[in-house]
């Protein structure tokens, strides 16, 4: 029980010997996640990144049996490392994003799972993590540069033709934010007869317009412009997806998100591919978290700290085509 409760232990983030693509901004990171892609960062030289959640989050996370962690599996050499090797990002509002004013801290619903997978196979929550680019995250498994991967990583039946996934642990899609105030729409059932800003080329230019068609569907260029109409009025409701939604209503007290994800966008665990005895212990991981109320805490202490909903009932365990 000690080293649960155990102030969180700084991470090293070490450097990757592959030369990776120039990180996004984080705002095109949630973006691209939308699409099925993923975060874009910088995976060589980072400054330290580290475990520094709060430590009430982690005070009863659970830790597996002595049995689970099977002779010669990766749940045994991440034992004998003492450290968990993660591939997230730094610049994910949210879901992985490092502190600057203080590097060793790198906090987010992706980042805080990672701390927990940690603890659940070493008792403490030690972490190293790998910024990978979108391109990278299979080679960054399949040569052992990494355990798994925690990115915003949309499960595909032909991605899990090189990488094994575990979960889905979260589902992201298409939300609903309205200007801060506004108590008449609560979901996308309140867009009936509204007129809903939405971005130009993303998945919610057809997507209203088969729900609700009554809805007058407007569309910006840009996700500032679509935010800024939205805060105008010229709109009553942006639709966009719930991560690239939540970032923006971090950073702007104005919109509020309302409801959950009205459509999937199933993320996964990338684990080396083949790696069956990982993936069972993962979801393993993963159920238990999810029973325990630990899923729903990290939850609400990230996405859930702008989305104005109840913590989701996350996606059920091998529920989707390459899971």
């Amino acid at each position: 029980m000690a080293p649960r409760r155990r102030a969180l232990t700084a991470a090293r983030v070490r450097r990757s010997r592959t030369s990776l693509l120039t990180a996004v901004v984080a705002v095109a990171t949630l973006a691209l996640a939308a699409c099925g892609g993923g975060s874009d960062s910088d995976s060589s030289a980072v400054p330290p990144a580290a475990s520094s959640a709060s430590t009430d989050l982690f005070a009863d996370a659970p830790v597996a049996d002595a049995a689970a962690i099977l002779p010669g599996s990766t749940m045994e050499k991440i034992k004998k490392r003492g450290k968990l090797v993660v591939a997230e990002a730094l610049d994910a509002p949210l879901l992985s994003q490092q502190d600057p004013s203080n590097p060793e801290n790198v906090t987010g619903f992706d980042a805080d799972l990672a701390k927990a997978l940690a603890i659940y196979i070493l008792g403490k929550p030690s972490v190293e993590i790998v910024p990978p680019a979108t391109e990278t995250r299979e080679a960054l498994l399949a040569n052992g540069t990494v355990d798994v991967v925690f990115n915003t990583y949309t499960i595909t039946e032909e991605r899990a033709k090189q990488v094994t996934f575990a979960g889905p642990y979260f589902s992201s899609g298409l939300a609903v934010a309205v200007k801060t105030g506004n108590t008449e729409i609560k979901s996308i059932d309140d867009l009936a007869g509204k007129t809903v800003i939405v971005g130009a080329n993303t998945p919610a230019v057809t997507e209203i317009p088969k729900r609700v068609p009554t809805a007058k569907v407007i569309q910006f260029g840009t996700d500032p412009q679509a935010v800024q109409a939205l805060t105008q009025g010229r709109g009553d409701a942006y639709v966009q997806d719930i991560t690239l939604l939540a970032s923006n209503a971090a950073s702007n007290k104005d919109i509020t998100v309302v409801g959950n994800p009205f459509t999937e966008e199933p993320y996964g665990i990338g684990l080396k591919h083949g790696d069956e005895a990982m993936k069972q212990f993962v979801n393993t991981w993963l159920t238990t978290i999810q029973k325990q109320g630990l899923w729903a805490d990290v939850w609400k202490a990230s996405l859930g700290t702008v989305v104005k909903s109840e913590a989701p009932q996350p996606p059920a365990i091998g529920s989707v085509p390459g899971s």
